[in-house]
């Protein structure tokens, strides 16, 4: 289906282009003709072979100016740090997951942004003693105040993919074990099964383009599905 109102592929604007999941939005949106991401980044990097996409290089306080100029219809956010990286620093993980995301996400609604895709983690709660869960869903939490017309919060269980320069030993022995561990994961463990990267990155698609205003929460079945639609008609746009 397509939409009289739509001239050319609709711009959606992706912060965290560099992992997994950002790699794989570019990726599968330059195979198609209904988006067109733009890319903004604090530092140039690599872009996946026949990337079709704009990408700006600027300073997190210089977001909202790029935001403004560029009006996207929606924002995907994939930004995301590890405890590794932030070299255990908790303070300095906090800055990432959760001040630049809340930052970026106020720059975007005070562009007129509509539409916010997150991609957060299975698991994430405000009141988890686990310090990684309880940012992830202080961010949640922050995010439902911003305003956005609609607020998409993807809930992935362990992802699936190849990651650029990161080795993550600790994941990767999770992820040969999954085939064996995922079936054994029931009831209320089931969210934290493994899924595809690809899968992730199609259902933020989707979600992005869509239209019915709410705040919506997705585990890995609901982003499967809305992955499978993406897939079938490689626009979610006019969907409710």
């Amino acid at each position: 289906m397509s939409d009289p109102r739509r001239t050319g592929p609709a711009r959606v604007a992706l912060v965290g282009a560099t992992g997994l999941i950002g790699r794989r939005v570019i990726e599968i949106s330059s195979a198609g003709d209904d988006v067109r991401i733009v890319g903004i980044a604090r530092r140039e990097a690599a872009l996946p072979p026949g990337a079709r996409m704009e990408m700006f290089v600027a300073e997190p306080d210089k977001w909202g100016e790029v935001l403004q100029a560029v009006r996207p219809r929606a924002l995907i956010c994939a930004l995301g740090t590890t405890m590794k990286k932030a070299g255990g620093d908790e303070a300095a993980f906090r800055a990432v997951d959760h001040d630049l995301v809340l930052a970026t996400a106020q720059a975007a609604k005070a562009a007129g942004v509509p539409n916010m895709v997150l991609v957060s983690a299975a698991g994430a709660d405000a009141l988890s003693k686990n310090f990684y869960m309880r940012v992830k869903g202080e961010t949640e939490a922050a995010l439902s105040k911003v305003g956005f017309k609609r607020l998409d919060i993807l809930h992935p269980g362990l992802l699936r993919g190849t990651r650029e320069g990161d080795l993550r030993l600790g994941e990767r022995a999770a992820l040969i074990a999954a085939p064996l561990v995922d079936p054994l994961l029931s009831g209320s463990w089931r969210r934290f099964r493994s899924i595809d990267g690809d899968v992730v990155a199609e259902a933020a698609l989707g979600f992005a383009l869509r239209r019915a205003g709410g705040r919506f929460t997705h585990d890995n079945d609901a982003m499967r599905r809305a992955a499978r639609e993406w897939r079938r008609t490689g626009e979610m746009g006019e969907a409710a």
